[in-house]
């Protein structure tokens, strides 16, 4: 199909120096494609990071359809998102950043394409609200929908504006006291909506607005949109006609530590009337049996129908999602779309037509588009029309053809059109034609080869080096991944970056074992109660097809890394005989004693993974127990540890177990510590020294650091290493 075609577009590019860590780190970085109404041009947002200044910089572009060319829109930083507005082919909406009337707030701007600096202001919104969506309406007036903190009353929240306490003690009664990186507080996530006037004189042109806005989420106790610690735009959608809202929240009924339920919610735009639970346990047509988590609510073109997904199981964020379709005001059981179809879709959308589906669902250690008629029975089995690569955003055009944004593991982002009927039919922009941080990068640098695993094949991937020679051999780079129902797939990262790795001189070996995501769910939730088998048995068993199959890769010194789940799994093969097969270790917030998982801010997490609570089942806490005596005293490999002080998935107190476990143990190991970051890495300042530790530490012990004069060195690092035992 025509995705062949665009899998070669950067194939036979000049070839590209070997891609840095300040390469990557400070390469532009663009948003989604949006397009007009008439689908001749779109909007995306840029930004890129200087290590010269230690700066950012943001603007938004502007794209031709036909051509890709792309002009410069603005470079006003202040301008931090753009929607079209329906109106004509370049009027557009957009959020300044600030408030010239209240400190902290923002303000909603008219403007157009073609003379952007004549815009004007046409609200001032009292908070930092986000999430922009708008319509205009048949009466003319735009309804628009943000996001933002809200207060008990429905207040928006503005942090410039509150009050600060005179203590900072913090005080619970019940389970649940902080999430991802931040502590509960009174506020919470809201959706707010709101209405720009038509001009109501004659010839004048003006939208207005008296700046009052309508909490749409307060009026109902313990509901919260969007869903933290993400807060994505996709968990509320505005209807096509502006009368109606949808959103996402989490059951309130139910704790939120020990329960992943969430329904949709629909609400008058204008919030005169409570929302309601489309899909509730007392909502008359909720299908039968799902419990789970619900995602991605989507207006049909004419304004009657939502479609959204949905999971089974109360318990478990990594179910299979499973397609529906709700009709407004309807009594009867929701409508269930493709229900045996074995992949989950990530987002939903509706076609033009109105009779249609577009989701987009892993696939393959990919992310691809596929159309689903919206009654498809539950035989139906959909067909992708993307191939390589993974989808991250997708609007519809107007010939039934989607602009489709995404990236792979050669490139941080491309635009191409793609049908259903016909595939991917143009390719219109990619990062690796444009940014010199990335030129000469492409499909030629990665491949991919099955194994047989535990008891099925796993997929892995293979990411070679700049200027592979297959008849010279390379250190082995091994990659674990997180989740653990996740996935390495063909998509870019700016935190584990594989040819970042590989660059260095090695052949990265990045698979996807038991509980990886896109192979079926049947593979996915084999990882339950399960974390140190079947998996462990996979990675040793794909470490043992590259070391018997693969002559260009060096195994003897191979290094092994991996984050989160991927960290655990680090953590337990250093304790076990694949340890010994590594020359070093690096291991990045993983759990180390599994007791301490009760420590954790969502606790169905491990009663899920685990099989039960640490007080009745506490034998399977501890049967893959990392840091249990027998493992412990198998510990020999040099190993790097990352924790940092925001994780309260993995709260820092891991990292500092296993580190000291090491260092009693006299085993080479050093920690790195960020007290202001998360599960992730994120400022580009610590990204670049994440990246200098971990590679020079790999570096160190592979031999790289010797044969190869331009690798990251342990001591590019300028911040000092704390020794008190010299």
């Amino acid at each position: 199909m025509g995705a062949r075609r665009w899998l070669s577009l950067v194939a036979a590019a000049s070839a590209a120096l070997a891609m840095t860590p300040e390469q990557m780190i400070s390469a532009p970085r663009r948003g989604e494609a949006v397009p007009n109404p008439s689908g001749n041009a779109a909007l995306f947002s840029a930004s890129q990071y200087s290590f010269d200044t230690h700066k950012a910089k943001s603007w938004w572009e502007l794209m031709d359809l036909k051509t890709g060319k792309t002009t410069t829109l603005t470079e006003d930083s202040d301008v931090s998102e753009i929607v079209w507005l329906g109106t004509d082919d370049s009027s557009i909406l957009y959020i300044n950043s600030t408030n010239a009337e209240t400190p902290g707030g923002v303000e909603l701007w008219i403007s157009n394409t073609h003379k952007f600096a004549d815009g004007y202001k046409a609200a001032s919104l009292p908070a930092p609200l986000s999430g922009l969506k708008a319509v205009t309406t048949h009466s003319g007036d735009v309804h628009y929908v943000v996001n933002g903190k809200s207060w008990p009353n429905g207040t928006a929240y503005n942090e410039n504006l509150a009050t600060k306490p005179l203590s900072s003690a913090r005080i619970y009664d019940s389970v649940y006291v902080r999430h991802w990186d931040y502590w509960l507080s009174t506020t919470f996530n809201a959706v707010f909506s709101g209405t720009l006037k038509k001009p109501s004189v004659h010839g004048h042109h003006h939208y207005s607005s008296d700046g009052e806005i309508n909490n749409l989420v307060y009026k109902i106790k313990n509901l919260e949109s969007p869903y933290p610690p993400y807060a994505e735009t996709s968990d509320y959608d505005l209807s096509p006609n502006g009368k109606w809202v949808a959103f996402k929240s989490k059951a309130p009924e139910l704790p939120k530590a020990n329960y992943t339920a969430s329904y949709i919610y629909l609400s008058p735009h204008d919030g005169s009337e409570k929302p309601f639970a489309i899909n509730g346990p007392d909502s008359p047509g909720t299908p039968k049996g799902f419990k789970g988590d619900s995602a991605s609510p989507s207006f049909s073109p004419d304004s009657r129908h939502i479609a959204y997904l949905q999971m089974k199981k109360i318990k478990y964020e990594a179910d299979r999602n499973r397609m529906f379709v709700y009709t407004i005001g309807s009594k009867k059981t929701i409508r269930s779309v493709a229900e045996g179809w074995d992949r989950s879709p990530g987002s939903i959308k509706w076609a033009a037509d109105g009779k249609n589906l577009l989701v987009a669902a892993d696939d393959k250690a990919r992310t691809r588009m596929f159309a689903v008629p919206a009654h498809a029975d539950h035989h139906y089995k959909p067909q992708n029309f993307t191939d390589g690569g993974s989808v991250s955003a997708y609007y519809l055009l107007r010939d039934s053809s989607v602009l489709v944004t995404g990236s792979a593991i050669w490139t941080n982002w491309n635009v191409y059109i793609a049908n259903p009927m016909k595939g991917v039919i143009k390719e219109l922009a990619s990062a690796n034609e444009i940014d010199p941080e990335l030129k000469g990068l492409g499909p030629s640098n990665i491949d991919e080869f099955y194994f047989k695993g535990d008891f099925t094949d796993i997929q892995s991937w293979i990411i070679y080096p700049e200027g592979f020679d297959k008849s010279k051999t390379y250190p082995l780079c091994f990659y674990v991944h997180g989740g653990p129902q996740g996935a390495w797939g063909d998509s870019w990262s700016s935190r584990w970056n594989p040819k970042v790795f590989a660059d260095q001189g090695y052949v990265v070996i990045a698979p996807n074992p038991t509980a990886s995501v896109g192979f079926g769910q049947n593979l996915t939730d084999a990882i339950q109660n399960n974390w140190g088998g079947s998996p462990y048995i996979d990675l040793v068993k794909c470490w043992e097809y590259v070391r018997d199959n693969i002559p260009y890769i060096d195994t003897t010194n191979g290094v092994a890394a991996g984050a989160s789940f991927g960290g655990f799994m680090v953590n337990w093969i250093q304790g076990n005989p694949l340890g010994r097969k590594f020359k070093a270790l690096v291991t990045h917030d993983g759990a180390f004693i599994m007791d301490n998982m009760i420590a954790t801010e969502e606790l169905w997490f491990p009663q899920r993974e685990f099989d039960g609570t640490i007080w009745n089942d506490r034998d399977n806490y501890r049967r893959y127990d990392p840091s249990a005596p027998e493992h412990i005293l198998q510990f020999s490999t040099p190993h790097l540890i990352i924790h940092s002080d925001l994780d309260f998935r993995l709260p820092v107190t891991e990292g500092l177990a296993i580190f000291n476990v090491l260092q009693e143990r006299g085993v080479p190991s050093r920690l790195l510590n960020f007290p202001d970051e998360n599960h992730w890495v994120t400022n580009p300042e610590n990204s670049l020294v994440w990246h200098q530790q971990v590679l020079g530490w790999l570096n160190k012990y592979s031999g790289i650091a010797e044969s190869n004069s331009g690798a990251v060195s342990l001591d590019d690092t300028v911040i000092p290493v704390v020794d008190y035992n010299p």
